[in-house]
């Protein structure tokens, strides 16, 4: 087992609770293109794919509809428009990216399927994107989670090996990234997806929030220390 040199977190339901400027987003643009606005609890069950598969979701078109560009866009301009109207820190989120940052040998990220143009929005409007040392949002590679490419590229950002990589979210499609990607994996609990849906993805730690996390990474550091010492 090697030390952790980068934590890499997604976004949405692991560092921010978005659900309501989400929905905000999504009902403007079904109400843009004639369509009726959808209650929240049907909304928040289509996160996690990416934007274009959230809209095609409740527009209720296949993915690959040419329809769903149009509510697409709506959807984009008016969330870089209302980034932060609803949404705020998931528990102990905030307090941890301060505390992590402060460690210096290890490198902060996001990996996330939110597209960049939101992303960018989010993280400027929270005022935490000097804290990070690399980002990669939705479209800025190929394939999204729970595809490797995402945690690879990351990899190859910061020039390390993906197995020096802990990869931190709420949801199946950040765990299966990890494991293809060979990072290690921690499951949040409270986001999007289920404790059922994470429990199956079988990631290595599974916390009830992100104040557990300095602590599964100082044993991590501290089991790779002691093991050095007695090689």
């Amino acid at each position: 087992m090697m030390a952790p040199t980068a934590v890499v977190f997604d976004l949405d339901g692991t560092l921010i609770d978005s659900r309501g400027d989400i929905v905000a987003a999504v009902n403007h643009a079904l109400e843009a293109t004639g369509r009726a606005p959808l209650p929240g609890q049907v909304i928040v069950r289509y996160v996690g794919d990416g934007a274009r598969a959230l809209c095609a979701r409740a527009a209720r078109l296949p993915e690959s509809s040419d329809d769903v560009e149009e509510v697409l866009r709506h959807f984009l301009a008016y969330y870089e428009r209302h980034p932060l109207d609803f949404t705020r820190w998931m528990p102990g989120a905030q307090d941890m990216i301060e505390k992590l940052s402060d460690v210096g040998d290890l490198s902060l990220c996001v990996c996330t399927n939110k597209p960049r143009s939101t992303t960018d929005a989010v993280l400027a409007a929270l005022g935490v994107g000097a804290r990070f040392h690399a980002v990669v949002a939705g479209g800025d590679v190929a394939d999204k989670k729970p595809s490797p490419a995402p945690l690879l590229h990351l990899a190859e950002l910061l020039g390390i090996q993906p197995r020096r990589m802990v990869m931190v979210g709420d949801g199946p499609q950040d765990i299966e990234c990890a494991r293809r990607a060979g990072a290690r994996s921690i499951a949040v609990l409270g986001g999007f997806a289920s404790e059922q849906e994470l429990l199956s993805a079988h990631p290595d730690v599974v916390l009830r929030t992100l104040d557990e996390l300095w602590d599964v990474l100082r044993r991590w550091r501290d089991a790779t220390a002691r093991i050095s010492v007695l090689r």
